[in-house]
């Protein structure tokens, strides 16, 4: 099973490239932590070691374009997708091995005020007013409508009961 899921942080600006055939193809650097204690972090920074690792990752199709057009520098996105190698002679003759995911799906987790929201949300209405034209169009939903009025307090009803901490839950 050949199958990746990460989420990171853009190293740089998505980089967006059309193939022969009008196919968009956007390259991803990811910065994506490797998940060690705070302690350990510290301590492998100290020696000037990695904590975290940087693939490359392959969007393909609308998504690319989309990746392209919301994602920055700086952007937090998940990805899910596949590994996969290759391999090429550079202009020394030499054989170089690379190691890319390549991109299923992409989910933008943060913008970073990238230029396109940045665009919508100057060129067209405040939040507020965008959310209020929002509301109006959507068809109401009397069961829905029922649930919300119950008290938060309530929704459970009896079904849980609160436990206190004895200290042996680590979280």
């Amino acid at each position: 099973m050949n199958n990746v899921v990460l989420i990171g942080r853009l190293t740089r600006d998505p980089e967006l490239k059309y193939t022969q055939n009008n196919r968009a193809m956007c390259n991803l650097y990811l910065a994506v932590d490797r998940g060690y204690s705070k302690q350990k972090k510290m301590e492998m920074e100290s020696q000037n070691l990695q904590t975290a690792d940087f693939p490359r990752v392959v969007v393909w199709g609308q998504q690319a374009e989309n990746s392209s057009r919301y994602l920055r520098k700086g952007s937090q996105c998940a990805v899910t997708g596949r590994i996969q190698t290759g391999r090429y002679q550079d202009n020394n003759g030499n054989m170089v091995y690379t190691t890319d995911v390549v991109a299923d799906r992409v989910e933008f987790l943060s913008t970073n005020n990238s230029q396109g929201y940045s665009n919508y949300q100057n060129n067209s209405m405040n939040q507020d007013t965008y959310r209020d034209n929002f509301n109006q169009d959507l068809p109401t939903n009397n069961y829905q409508d029922s649930q919300n009025n119950k008290e938060d307090d309530d929704y459970f009803g009896d079904d849980f009961s609160e436990i206190e901490d004895d200290g042996r839950i680590p979280f």
